[in-house]
């Protein structure tokens, strides 16, 4: 099983659609709250080339937002990459 982190920010919808998407299909993910972080909201900018939250990764593989990690569940690759 993969491990899942969740960067988010509040206030931030997409965040919550997130977590609530993760949290129907039962997969447990660990958040880490940038808000008030700018170095590791920074960070994570260099990291991913991407500003917006949430940024959601699935063991090395940086899937990208919600509408990514939606359209690869929706695709049915969400599941067997978690449980790779």
């Amino acid at each position: 099983m993969q491990k899942v982190i969740v960067y988010t920010a509040r206030p931030c919808g997409y965040c919550s659609a997130a977590k609530s998407l993760l949290t129907q299909l039962d997969i447990t993910f660990d958040e880490v709250d940038l808000t008030g972080d700018p170095a590791a909201r920074q960070a994570l900018i260099l990291q991913t080339g991407q500003r917006t939250v949430p940024q959601i990764f699935v063991g090395e593989v940086h899937v990208g937002g919600f509408t990514e990690m939606r359209a690869l569940h929706s695709a049915g690759k969400l599941l067997p990459l978690v449980e790779s």
